[in-house]
């Protein structure tokens, strides 16, 4: 039998894709987070046009294309009012490679590495795959991350800490007077502060901001246009940042991945730079349905903070209705997937139908009182 290495034996497969091979055909799938919107014409017809130019045969440069890269630039100027030149992006596979080369070409054996609890599924692993040590810290009771924590949790290892708002699992968003913290931090402890922000257009009460805005030196921002787009699976995603960041990150991507798949660059170019009112009625639709599930787990009898963004709400549940909301055809993930402090939680993502939430809000009622 051949050896392995000890960072890939520190790592399993994701609990999310566990829960959700285990699920039946006919299952209501509430586990993944995945748009049900199509791609939006504009994005779908760049690739096409790109494909029937020519342009997609060949590598691109390493960074991406000019267009792209340019196109993510007007993309955060627009959004946050940050100001980036395109040899600050690097065009990755999705935002999964924007998290792996940002750690890469970061931390190593004997750093630790701060990460929210419960918190997305590839902080810990993606750290440990590094050699670093994944430091979990709890959110606070309302799930949003606490700064003061991240403090507290410094050590003399600690190379990198890592943010996300709105947040995956919990949809929480971060107030501006945190997202200022935790520039703070980062510029007077000498940190690095990767910030992830996927879900950054998908908010419903408050407003997205972004640690780059006040310490651009000490963040690696990193983006996609997964869930913004209903993208997933073109996996388009890139990360900004200082340039002798950008570099380092550089010579990671450039032998994992050379880069990026040349039609979802295009696509990608059309979607940041075209008409961007299908985004808008993509977050009208999720802030729909948040309210439907926020209210049908209350009434159920679940405490459920209500979340400002992305797609997903994480109420406390009682031992054993995860298992039996599967049992019975409603696929949801366990927190304990997303961190130790996450165990008591279940992540719902609500990134489906009304009918089949409100079918779902049926079934999972039963399985509350199954368990009680």
């Amino acid at each position: 039998m051949p050896q392995f290495s000890d960072r890939v034996e520190r790592i399993a497969i994701s609990g999310i894709r566990e829960v959700f091979e285990a699920a039946g055909e006919d299952a209501i799938n509430l586990g993944l987070g995945q748009p049900d919107f199509p791609t939006p014409d504009h994005a779908r017809q760049g690739a096409v046009d790109a494909i029937e130019a020519g342009k997609t045969d060949a590598y691109t440069g390493n960074k991406g294309v000019p267009e792209l890269r340019e196109g993510i630039v007007a993309k955060h100027e627009r959004d946050l009012g940050l100001e980036y030149d395109p040899e600050q992006v690097i065009a990755t596979a999705g935002g999964s490679e924007a998290l792996h080369i940002a750690l890469e070409a970061h931390v190593g054996p004997g750093d630790e590495v701060i990460i929210p609890d419960p918190g997305f599924v590839a902080y810990d692993a993606l750290t440990k795959l590094t050699g670093a040590e994944p430091v979990p810290v709890p959110v606070r009771d309302d799930l949003t991350i606490d700064p003061t924590a991240i403090e507290d949790a410094i050590s003399e290892d600690t190379a990198a800490f890592v943010v996300n708002s709105p947040g995956n699992p919990t949809g929480a968003v971060s107030p501006v007077a945190d997202v200022k913290e935790f520039a703070r931090i980062a510029r007077e402890h000498d940190l690095l502060c990767i910030s992830d922000e996927v879900y950054g257009r998908i908010v419903f009460d408050g407003d997205h901001r972004s640690p780059a805005e006040f310490a651009p030196e000490q963040t690696v921002l990193v983006d996609a246009c997964s869930k913004t787009y209903s993208m997933t699976g073109w996996r388009l995603g890139w990360v900004a940042a200082a340039p002798e960041r950008i570099e380092r990150m550089l010579r990671v991507h450039q032998y994992v991945q050379a880069c990026a798949s040349a039609p979802a660059q295009y696509a990608a170019e059309a979607a940041l730079s075209g008409p961007q009112g299908v985004v808008d009625e993509m977050v009208d639709s999720f802030e729909e349905r948040r309210d439907l599930v926020v209210d049908g787990l209350t009434d159920i009898g679940l405490d459920v903070p209500t979340p400002e963004g992305a797609f997903y709400v994480m109420p406390e549940v009682p031992e054993g209705f995860v298992d039996e909301c599967i049992a019975r055809g409603v696929v949801l993930v366990p927190g304990e997937a997303f961190g130790a402090a996450g165990e008591g939680y279940a992540r719902i993502s609500y990134a489906t139908s009304t009918e089949e939430l409100e079918e779902a809000l049926e079934i999972m009622a039963d399985a509350y009182d199954a368990v009680q």
